[in-house]
């Protein structure tokens, strides 16, 4: 199958200090679409998450805290698929997933299906740092959050009004939402000591059955970090992402091969497409140079670094 969506990126060049590149999700994101509101409300959401991590990195912190940091502001927000605010499976629960990864140690720790933790991707921190495990998941990884001190949050939480409305309509027989829009939210970041961090959050599809789990928590596909390669947080139509290996297989074009990860990440892209996925995915490597390319219509996107102002996108070359 070959593939013929325009793909939108952006990368910048290397840099001494400090990169936070993150993303809210990939899809259908047109300004027909997406309301002068939903725009606005979107951009500061952002700009808030980039703030969170680019202050912990601006102070010499290190990427694993900022990454979380940023990842943590999305979650809390209703507007985006993670956290709170996340999709509905076909049971009528939010199913949360999450991963995060030290490039300096390719430590990784990772939930899938939890129900109870208000910040996922924190539990994901807590499983890489305080269990001899990767990934935890269901009822296991929801009690293993209870019995480390993890806040947990009641369903109440989670819920809110348009997504119980996307997932009634859903029932009623409208469109199951893979080809939608992704509201996973990630960060990756590039410390001032040159150490690398990636994290991924999300709500997953809207209506999925049997405790299905996308890309975004598997360490290797939709989230990874290694100091000698790059760290890369994906988000789309997670089956492909999986078959591909994505996030790894960017790391892997820029260790062995040498490959720029600009180009690198548009080699992954243009697999994924091949295949008949969408979406995309955020990376920077070891010399700070960061960025983003995708194959969807939009993505909510951010960079900022030590040496320039913020950069906050929605919407790509179809836009």
């Amino acid at each position: 199958m070959t593939d013929h969506r325009a793909i939108t990126s952006h990368w910048t060049g290397p840099t001494e200090g400090w990169t936070l590149v993150i993303h809210g999700g990939a899809g259908q994101l047109r300004r027909l679409l997406l309301d002068k509101p939903s725009e606005v409300h979107a951009t500061g959401i952002l700009a808030a998450a980039l703030d969170a991590g680019g202050t912990i990195l601006a102070a010499g912190g290190g990427a694993v805290d900022a990454v979380e940091a940023a990842v943590r502001v999305l979650e809390d927000d209703p507007y985006f698929n993670a956290g709170r605010g996340a999709v509905f499976s076909a049971d009528g629960i939010n199913e949360l997933d999450a991963a995060i990864m030290d490039g300096a140690s390719r430590a990784a720790g990772a939930v899938s299906a939890v129900t109870k933790a208000k910040n996922p991707v924190t539990l994901a921190r807590a499983v890489m740092e305080q269990s001899p495990h990767v990934m935890l998941t269901a009822a296991g990884a929801d009690r293993f959050g209870a019995e480390h001190g993890i806040e947990q949050a009641a369903p109440a939480w989670f819920h809110t009004d348009e997504r119980w409305r996307q997932y009634e309509e859903l029932r009623a027989g409208g469109t199951f939402d893979a080809d939608l829009k992704y509201g996973t939210v990630g960060a990756v970041a590039r410390d001032a000591h040159g150490h690398l961090a990636a994290a991924t959050s999300t709500g997953g599809l809207t209506g999925k059955r049997w405790n299905r789990i996308g890309d975004s928590p598997v360490v290797g596909a939709g989230t990874w970090a290694e100091d000698a390669g790059a760290a890369t947080s994906c988000t789309g139509s997670g089956e492909h992402f999986i078959r591909i290996g994505a996030a790894h297989e960017l790391s892997a074009r820029v260790r062995l091969a040498g490959d720029p990860v600009g180009d690198a990440a548009g080699a992954v892209i243009e697999a994924i497409g091949a295949l008949g996925g969408t979406g995309g995915l955020i990376s920077v490597d070891g010399q700070g140079r960061g960025g983003w390319c995708f194959n969807s219509q939009g993505m909510y996107r951010g960079l900022a670094r030590a040496d320039q102002p913020q950069l906050i996108e929605l919407y790509g070359r179809e836009g």
